[in-house]
């Protein structure tokens, strides 16, 4: 039968573990390589990790493989953006309607979880294992760790392992491959909001709180013990960035200057923000993904930047979708990649497109008054019209049915509209008079 297939999976990651389960649980023998240690038996260096946020069609996956009673222990729901502006003053923009969140995960815990189900399920692991290879035509993946190298022979291959993928690297250097990455200006770095001497949150713990200020943005996100997961995005040079702080009291001014109320949560500002280097911001796009019997998913095929918190939740969607094809296919693989790279290269063309835009909305539309108005007329819109008028950030982050492709369509349609009927406003014209079944004719 075809499920007793032989398959590897280059990285241990939240994509790759997640796989690993699905197929699994189809009865195919998995193993998994990853170059790192066993992140559960060691200390995960901190600075290197922006703070999950898991959403619909992140959840949608983790249940239909049986997580989800496990996953209500380590989430922290998110109702809405808190902005921080430079007074300090607070305002809440809610994600969507009543009872529609974003759930704050630990990416450590969340990818301790997947690994542990997936050996429950008789996936088995090796850690230390650096991916040296591939042979394509004999599915072959070659690796090595300190003292061995090994040719392991499989039925199948994918490559899981992330934006820098060894597995698309070799894809890389076949005929007809396309790829690019771009990186954006901006990095990040992680810093921290300790709980306060009370042993309680520092801030409302039911939102993601952001300091928007132009050209970059420091965010916050709530952690099961606690504390929150800081995150400030900055670029790496000009006259705000990375490259000018550099002194405790080039740190401490900034912080004092732009951040003021966060400053003031962070004890230990200073020895973080020396001691977690800035991260760099990758876009990566690549196609076909398929070679033979080898195949590219998550980071590896379509990385992003986290500005729609849907890196992640891409990989997953790309796991759902490919069991979802090997149903539909009866487990006929060959059929199922080709089905599986053409579904997919769209949608995660257009999550690409979606993060980079959003980039500009988080660090400073969310603090301009017409941006502000703009929003509140599309979510009446959408209290009166749910069926005709979803807005973009609904239907990408709350609406699992839908593709990222047809998200990105129709948030391009709804944004020419909008810019007619925010152009149509006379100036102090109370927008409850808009004719709104005419704005939903135009739809």
């Amino acid at each position: 039968m075809a499920n007793k297939k032989h398959i590897t999976i280059i990285g241990a990651g939240l994509v790759g573990s997640l796989l690993s389960i699905y197929l699994q649980k189809r009865g195919y023998k998995v193993d998994v390589y990853e170059r790192r240690a066993d992140m559960r038996k060691e200390t995960i260096r901190a600075g290197k990790s922006i703070n999950l946020a898991l959403s619909n069609r992140g959840w949608r996956p983790l249940t239909e493989v049986g997580l989800e009673e496990k996953l209500n222990r380590l989430i922290i729901p998110t109702k809405g953006r808190m902005m921080h502006d430079m007074e300090g003053n607070l305002s809440f923009q809610p994600y969507g309607k009543e009872g529609e969140a974003i759930n704050s995960i630990s990416r450590g815990g969340l990818n301790s979880l997947l690994m542990d189900t997936a050996e429950s399920h008789g996936v088995k692991f090796h850690f230390g294992f650096k991916c040296t290879g591939i042979d394509f035509e004999r599915t072959i993946a070659y690796v090595e760790d300190r003292d061995t190298s090994l040719d392991i022979h499989s039925d199948l291959i994918f490559g899981a392992d992330g934006a820098f993928s060894a597995v698309r690297n070799a894809m890389q250097k076949t005929d007809r491959f396309n790829y690019s990455q771009d990186y954006i200006p901006h990095g990040y770095k992680e810093l921290s909001f300790p709980a306060t001497a009370n042993d309680d949150f520092a801030l409302d713990k039911n939102a993601l709180h952001i300091w928007p200020r132009k050209d970059f943005m420091l965010i916050a996100l709530p952690n099961l013990d606690k504390s929150f997961t800081v995150t400030l995005f900055l670029a790496f040079k000009g006259e705000n960035s990375f490259e000018n702080l550099v002194s405790d009291e080039d740190i401490e001014e900034f912080f004092d200057t732009e951040f003021n109320d966060a400053k003031a949560l962070m004890p230990n500002l200073v020895n973080e923000f020396k001691q977690n280097p800035p991260s760099s911001l990758v876009t990566v796009r690549s196609y076909p993904w398929v070679n033979n019997n080898v195949c590219v998913i998550g980071d590896a095929a379509h990385a992003v930047v986290p500005f729609y918190g849907q890196g992640m939740i891409a990989g997953f969607e790309d796991c759902y979708v490919l069991n979802s094809l090997l149903d539909k296919n009866a487990d006929d693989w060959q059929v199922t990649l080709k089905d599986f790279e053409e579904q997919r290269k769209p949608d995660t063309n257009a999550i690409a497109d979606l993060a980079l835009a959003n980039f500009v909305v988080m660090r400073d539309k969310v603090g301009d008054e017409k941006f502000l108005l703009r929003k509140q007329i599309e979510a009446h819109l959408y209290t009166l019209y749910p069926d005709k008028w979803m807005p973009l950030y609904s239907m990408v982050t709350f609406n699992e049915n839908m593709r990222y492709s047809e998200a990105l369509a129709k948030g391009k349609k709804q944004e020419e509209i909008m810019d007619e009927v925010m152009a149509s406003l006379s100036p102090g014209q109370d927008w409850k008079t808009l004719d709104f079944a005419s704005i939903i004719g135009r739809n």
